[in-house]
């Protein structure tokens, strides 16, 4: 198996792995510049970089890699040192870089209004790749979101064929509340990275609240950012749509720092009492 299909193959996936390459030989080593060693996120391993302990560090490293989602270079003197020994005396130094191999996000916006629209352009130019969803064709079609990789005019039909993974967005923006209760109500029962949605926070509490009713755990909305975006006193839809994509790479990236504005459960329960 080559492996860059495999690259290729677990992008469109969704799944994630590590790829190390040497980049750098000098003196005898048990392999030779440029040999690769792909690991996937589930330990398995296709090629080689030499096998034995050397071998065994990258694939280590490489687990830090993925998890960590940051390239890092290591450097082995192997000058003959029984640690590094794997069957060949060796008596060479080789640098080997260890970068992350990651799938492209993919943003579903389920509302096709101006907020989405805006939000699909600025997401688009981040590097997401777009999909979008309404039951009003004059607001999902591909003249109007013409960047995007999928379009739906059904939201049955958006919830039957996306499979949300590790590298799946979504943001929330449907034209009412009923609508967005049915997205909310689906996407947390999937393992998609980001879930947001608009909408005042009363109108949160309120969605969180009826479905708490339906028989939903509260538990489910903590991960749910909400009132989407980042605080920046955004306005209009061009606004919004800044502080929500800056939100998106704010977790694509795992900054540290960021205020969770999602309801908690427990203030959820404590309104639900009132």
């Amino acid at each position: 198996m080559d492996i860059f299909e495999e690259i290729v193959r677990m992008r469109r996936a969704g799944e994630r792995g590590a790829l190390a390459t040497i980049v750098h030989v000098n003196g005898s080593i048990p392999s030779f510049e440029s040999s690769r060693m792909l690991v996937r996120e589930d330990g398995t391993m296709l090629g080689t970089v030499g096998g034995g302990c050397v071998e065994a560090e990258v694939w280590a490293a490489a687990k830090e890699v993925i998890g960590g989602e940051q390239s890092r270079k290591m450097t082995f003197n192997l000058n003959q040192q029984a640690a590094y020994d794997s069957g060949l005396i060796c008596g060479g130094t080789l640098e080997i870089f260890v970068e992350p191999i990651l799938p492209q996000p993919r943003l579903y916006l389920f509302g096709g209004g101006h907020v989405s629209l805006a939000l699909a352009r600025v997401g688009h130019l981040a590097g997401f790749a777009i999909g979008v969803a309404d039951d009003r064709d004059a607001f999902a079609n591909a003249s109007r979101f013409p960047m995007a990789v999928d379009v739906f005019t059904s939201y049955e039909d958006a919830f039957e064929r996306i499979h949300p993974n590790a590298a799946t967005y979504i943001v929330i923006v449907t034209r009412g509340h009923k609508d967005d209760m049915r997205v909310l109500e689906w996407a947390v029962e999937t393992p998609a990275r980001y879930i947001g949605m608009i909408g005042s926070r009363r109108k949160v509490l309120e969605i969180y609240k009826t479905l708490e009713e339906q028989g939903a755990s509260r538990e489910k909305f903590d991960r749910v950012h909400a009132p989407v975006g980042l605080e920046i006193g955004a306005l209009t839809p061009e606004e919004i749509a800044v502080s929500i994509a800056a939100e998106l790479i704010a977790i694509r990236r795992n900054a540290g720092g960021l205020t969770h504005k999602s309801v908690r459960a427990a203030e959820t329960a404590s309104i639900s009492r009132k």
